[in-house]
C-alpha cells in the first residue's frame, strides 16, 4: 500500500529486526522521519531485541526502542525476568542513549518521546525510553492474572497511580477540567463505544488499496464466526 502501515509481526519473533531495517531506509532517503518500536520488558530478553539494538546503534539508525516495563511478561514478573537494572541500563552498551520515565506521567512520557525523536532526527542515532508502568489488565482473553499477583496489588496501582486519574487531577487543578465537562464527556464516550461493531467491518480502514484476497477471506470468516468458540485457558 502508499500508506504508512505497521508491521503486524510479534516482537517476540522479529519485530525489532523489520523495524530497524525500515529505520535504515528511512535514513537512506535522508528525511526527517523516524522509526518507533514500542515492545514490553519480557520482549526486551529475546534473542533479536538485542540484535536490533545493535543493528540499530552501529547503522546509526533514526528509531526509538519504547520499552513499557509494565510488571509482567504475561506471568512472569521482573523479579524473575531480569537481575540488572531493568532495560535502559541496556542501552549503554550498544551505544545507544538511554532513558527511564514514570510510564504514568503523560507529560514525562511526552517530553521523553519529543527529545528523543528530536536527537534521533537530528543525529542519526538510536534512542532507547524505558517507561515504568503497571499492567493493569489480563495479558489477553486467555489469561487470569489472579492465579499469579493479588487483587489488592491490582487494585492499588487502578487507584493511586493510574495515569488518566493523574492527568484528570491534575487538569482538574490547572482548571482545564471540570465535574460537569467530565459528565458530559462520559455521556458521549459511551454513546460513541456502545454499538457493537459488525464483524465485515474488521478489513475496513487497514488498506488504502485492498488486496485482492480480503473479500474471499471475509466471507470465509463471516461464515465460519458463527461455529466458533472462545475457551479460556491458562497453562
Amino acid at each position: 500500500t502508499h500508506s504508512r502501515s505497521s508491521l503486524g509481526e510479534s516482537l517476540y519473533k522479529s519485530y525489532p529486526i523489520e523495524t530497524v531495517g525500515a529505520a535504515y531506509a528511512i535514513k537512506r532517503e535522508n528525511t526527517d522521519r523516524v522509526v518507533i518500536c514500542y515492545f514490553g520488558e519480557g520482549a526486551a530478553s529475546e534473542g533479536d531485541a538485542h540484535a536490533g539494538f545493535n543493528f540499530a546503534a552501529t547503522l546509526e539508525c533514526p528509531i526509538l526502542f519504547f520499552c513499557r516495563n509494565n510488571g509482567y511478561a504475561i506471568s512472569t514478573p521482573t523479579s524473575e525476568q531480569y537481575r540488572g537494572d531493568g532495560i535502559a541500563a541496556r542501552g549503554p552498551g550498544y551505544g545507544i542513549l538511554s532513558i527511564r520515565v514514570d510510564g504514568n506521567d503523560v507529560f514525562a512520557v511526552y517530553n521523553a518521546t519529543k527529545e528523543a525523536r528530536r536527537r534521533a532526527v537530528a543525529e542519526n542515532q538510536p534512542f532507547l525510553i524505558e517507561a515504568m508502568t503497571y499492567r493493569i489488565g489480563h495479558h489477553s482473553t486467555s489469561d487470569d492474572s489472579s492465579a499469579y499477583r493479588s487483587v489488592d496489588e491490582v487494585n492499588y496501582w487502578d487507584k493511586q497511580d493510574h495515569p488518566i486519574s493523574r492527568l484528570r487531577h491534575y487538569m482538574l487543578s490547572r482548571g482545564w477540567w471540570d465535574e460537569e465537562q467530565e459528565k458530559t464527556w462520559r455521556k458521549q464516550s459511551r454513546k460513541r463505544v456502545s454499538p457493537a461493531p459488525q464483524p465485515r467491518q474488521v478489513e475496513e480502514s487497514v488498506f488504502e488499496i485492498p488486496h485482492q484476497h480480503v473479500p474471499k477471506e471475509l466471507a470465509l470468516v463471516l461464515h465460519q464466526l458463527p461455529q466458533v468458540r472462545l475457551v479460556a485457558a491458562l497453562g
